[in-house]
């Protein structure tokens, strides 16, 4: 009769629960199946190994390859560009920028130019021309002071 070694079995579900990965993503059966897949290397070179001795060990390399994921892999994949917490907040980031006032400040209020548009501007009083840096934001208007 045709034999099988044991190792083939474990690439096989490796590959199994890999193309499931493909078809459920989030990066919980891929890792598992990265444990089959050690599972098999393991019984290539200990084709002895009892099949307790390999449910065991095949938990153990599971748990053990979810949890290397979940410490050290996902936060850094998961981090996050500089400035990405503003990125859908035009207005937040321009904050630090400087920018030359197309109407003065009188009373605390002006327009500066920002690319080819222009903003509302609060701050102290100021000529056209002068250049200012933003503080924060008020809804649409830009907090300013004069850049030094």
């Amino acid at each position: 009769m045709w034999e099988f070694s044991m190792h083939y079995l474990w690439w096989i579900l490796a590959l199994v629960l890999i193309a499931g990965e493909l078809l459920l993503p989030g990066y919980f059966l891929l890792w598992i199946g990265v444990a089959a897949a050690a599972m098999g290397v393991v019984l290539w070179v200990v084709p002895t190994l009892s099949l307790l001795a390999q449910a065991v060990l095949f938990a153990l390399l599971a748990s053990a390859a979810c949890l290397v994921y979940a410490r050290l892999l996902r936060p850094r994949i998961e981090r996050r560009a500089p400035g990405s917490e503003r990125l859908n907040r035009r207005a937040e980031q321009m904050i630090g920028q400087r920018y030359d006032l197309v109407e003065p400040i009188v009373n605390g209020r002006g327009k500066a130019r920002v690319g080819d548009g222009q903003w509302l501007v609060s701050g102290p009083d100021l000529p056209v021309g002068a250049t200012v840096e933003v503080l924060s934001v008020d809804g649409t208007t830009l907090k300013v002071r004069a850049a030094t």
